[in-house]
């Protein structure tokens, strides 16, 4: 057994076996210079882990295939190396919720055949196929090449999320602070990730109907969702009449010195400065 290696097959790849192969990178499990693409049963059982390929899934062992018959689940190798990261204590149940509900479900339907097609719509498995090379007749070499292309695409993708994820957390204690000190509105002085936080912290329970923050060196009026699930949608939409008005239009309608925009939609406007958003959020409150 070579520590830290991975196997999985050869040939044309997935975004199954690609992903797995990034969450053991991201996570560091294994070493980007023992990756094994093979059929080879001898060369599989070297590796540390094995993904995609085998007929074994059992997580004792670090096999994870989802091919064979006495296996009837709805993971693919990514969802098995997912809830393995969880079980052995790698991820928290947290993190593991956040890659399942945003990426890992999504790449183990397709590739057990239960995603459907949409037009206009490229999933994140059409893209890492994407990768593979348009030639059927490709060499070992070319598709090998290829699958390190995608692997690398990946690997970047999942470090984004987690780094992100890592980085809500952090925001996490002054968002308690601002919904714990706040009613109407929640006003922060610096811009942070805060709505998932905010629903984590029960804001469907909270009063406030808007949030006031920088953005882009201006500031925003955003009106709050009444669920993290209809983000679209505001507990108390803007005045009708500043619809999709920019700067002087919106200055002649409001009054308030320091206008930029506000949406169509009427849930979210910018102003110059934070007293203009105030201003703005008072007579947002009037209506």
């Amino acid at each position: 057994m070579i520590p830290r290696s991975f196997g999985t097959h050869d040939g044309s790849f997935h975004a199954d076996e690609v992903t797995a192969c990034s969450l053991l990178l991201v996570f560091g499990l294994i070493d980007k210079d023992k990756i094994v693409r093979s059929r080879d049963p001898a060369r599989l059982a070297l590796c540390d882990y094995v993904c995609d390929v085998g007929g074994i899934y059992d997580p004792k062992k670090r096999r994870f295939d989802h091919h064979q018959v006495d296996y009837q689940g709805p993971l693919s190798s990514a969802g098995m190396i997912l809830l393995y990261l969880k079980e052995e204590g790698v991820i928290d149940s947290h993190l593991y919720e956040l890659f399942n509900n945003l990426l890992i479900l999504g790449v183990d339907a397709h590739d057990n055949g239960r995603g459907s097609l949409e037009a206009g719509v490229t999933t994140f498995s059409h893209v890492v196929s994407n990768f593979v090379p348009i030639e059927y007749e490709a060499s070992k070499e070319e598709l090998d090449e290829a699958f390190f292309a995608a692997l690398q695409f990946v690997v970047g993708h999942l470090d984004r999320m987690h780094r992100r994820f890592l980085y809500s957390q952090q925001c996490g204690g002054l968002v308690r602070k601002v919904m714990a000190e706040s009613q109407n509105v929640l006003i922060f002085d610096r811009p942070i990730p805060w709505m998932d936080i905010f629903f984590e912290l029960e804001g469907e329970l909270h009063p406030a109907q808007f949030v006031i923050m920088p953005a882009g060196g201006h500031w925003k009026l955003r009106g709050i969702p009444p669920n993290r699930n209809e983000r679209m949608k505001v507990r108390k939409q803007l005045p009708e009449e500043w619809a999709g008005l920019h700067e002087e239009a919106l200055y002649q309608v409001s009054g308030i010195l320091g206008a930029v925009f506000c949406h169509k939609g009427r849930f979210i406007s910018i102003w110059e400065t934070k007293e203009a958003a105030v201003q703005a959020l008072n007579r947002a409150m009037e209506k």
